[in-house]
């Protein structure tokens, strides 16, 4: 459900991104507008994020305490995966994404679907400056190791959050572990996703976000490693955080001091 109205929100307290946008990477729009007709084959190039979403999901409703009737933004939404099936738990779901055929795709999903979703293409940074301070839970998934400078985006998420609002991060860990299994596995051995579909460069240690969050002005409220099994194609939290890992974040409800 788009945001409505123009009520007086509390004074920002979370410092402003720089204007944008120029922290988009063209070839990731365009290596992902590639894959937008197939996104909803739970067989196809997409099927592993098909296989993590129900482990996804309830992770971000136990962080958000509940989705019936919250305002919920999803940002980098990809063809919709996540955005439905937050709209399916009763939440008012906004989405927004860069790639045009990608976000063509969730919209036509919705006629099968019959699930409710506003999809806008924006940037989260100019999100922010147009709607600070509106939703009870941000929602940011396997999309900030495809950006050029993802700490902008870290801000934006903090500041389109409501005070008190929760805010869940998803990304992958940047190691010798996570580039034989994120890269060499799952692109070459595996071919679990297309080959260039992930930059190990971009790949962001927990520290790093941990980091990024609390510069915003966000508390990190838990971590938790997304441990997924190409066998069984299936997923399952872990205290392992060397690949796949999740960060929960609160918005303080408060000024400190």
């Amino acid at each position: 459900m788009p945001p409505s109205g123009s009520s007086a929100s509390p004074k920002p307290d979370i410092p402003l991104p720089e204007p944008v946008n120029t922290n988009v990477d063209p070839g990731e729009i365009a290596r992902f507008e590639k894959l937008a007709s197939r996104w909803w084959d739970p067989r196809g190039e997409m099927a592993a994020l098909h296989h993590i979403n129900p482990t996804r999901l309830r992770y971000i409703e136990q962080a958000a305490g509940g989705l019936k009737g919250k305002t919920v933004l999803d940002v980098g939404c990809g063809g919709g995966l996540v955005a439905e099936a937050l709209a399916a738990r009763g939440a008012q779901v906004t989405g927004i994404d860069m790639a045009d055929d990608v976000l063509e795709v969730a919209r036509l999903h919705l006629l099968e679907s019959r699930q409710k979703v506003e999809y806008r293409k924006i940037a989260a940074e100019d999100l922010a400056r147009e709607t600070p301070n509106r939703f009870d839970l941000v929602t940011c998934l396997e999309m900030l190791e495809h950006v050029p400078k993802p700490e902008p985006v870290v801000a934006a998420c903090a500041r389109l959050a409501k005070p008190g609002g929760q805010i869940v991060f998803s990304t992958i860990n940047r190691n010798p572990k996570s580039y034989a299994l994120a890269i060499v596995g799952a692109e070459y051995l595996l071919k679990l996703v297309p080959r260039g579909t992930h930059d190990y460069a971009k790949f962001i240690r927990p520290s790093e976000l941990d980091a990024w969050a609390r510069a915003a002005g966000l508390e990190v409220r838990d971590v938790r490693g997304l441990r997924y099994n190409p066998l069984l194609k299936s997923a399952a939290l872990s205290d392992d955080v060397d690949v796949n890992y999740l960060l929960h974040c609160s918005r303080p409800a408060t000024r400190a001091g």
